[in-house]
């Protein structure tokens, strides 16, 4: 199974090629730590689409080699499968894209001779239920489950989600899952949203459910 190249790796190659041509032209070459540092982020990327898990409502293009009527792109349906020429209903959900090939590849091999497939995310949905992060309770505007990204704050996610009229958002709670276990950190959301309190900015985890309660009267 054949995988083109992301940005990521081209730009490992491309820092390595340069290192190369300085050293052939007489200008300064790269630093060997800088381009070691680009192959390496480009080794952590890889790795990172590599382990990306695919949910529901995800874009997919999938890409079989010489076959271009086989080529297609499809969204997962929140049934969690797809379908795709000469596939019917094939389960998505929970699987990498590496995995996906290699199931649609099973299946196309009783119909082409040694079917080569790449599978790539090309839209995200709200992803699978482990990288989530939901919120709940009266007190959010628009209750809802939003797709983890790195780097995935408090303020973002009230950026999108809001306070109601009558939420009581300093009473608001994060629950996480931890090696089994739940814990519950209380969150001020009114400071954070009406003040400005970056003290309640935490940092998001895959999972993580923010409850947001409404006020008493």
């Amino acid at each position: 199974m054949s995988h083109p190249l992301t940005h990521f790796g081209r730009l490992a190659v491309v820092a390595a090629i340069l290192a190369l041509a300085g050293c052939a032209s007489g200008a300064p070459p790269i630093p060997p730590d800088a381009v070691a540092a680009a192959a390496a982020a480009a080794a952590a990327s890889q790795q990172t689409l590599a382990d990306y898990v695919i949910g529901p409502g995800d874009g997919l293009h999938v890409f079989v080699w010489r076959n271009p009527d086989l080529t297609t792109e499809v969204r997962v349906r929140p049934d969690g499968k797809i379908s795709i020429p000469l596939v019917n209903d094939m389960p998505a959900v929970g699987k990498t894209p590496s995995q996906l090939a290699t199931d649609i590849e099973g299946k196309l091999a009783e119909f082409v001779r040694t079917p080569d497939v790449t599978v790539i995310v090309s839209g995200f949905g709200i992803g699978a239920f482990e990288n989530q992060v939901r919120i709940v309770g009266a007190g959010a505007t628009k209750p809802q489950a939003i797709p983890w990204r790195q780097g995935l704050t408090l303020l973002d996610v009230m950026i999108e989600v809001g306070l109601s009229e009558f939420a009581a958002g300093d009473r608001a709670k994060l629950v996480r899952r931890v090696n089994g276990s739940e814990s519950e950190t209380p969150v001020r959301l009114s400071r954070l949203v009406n003040r400005g309190d970056l003290t309640q900015n935490l940092q998001l985890l895959p999972g993580d459910v923010l409850i947001i309660p409404e006020a008493r009267f």
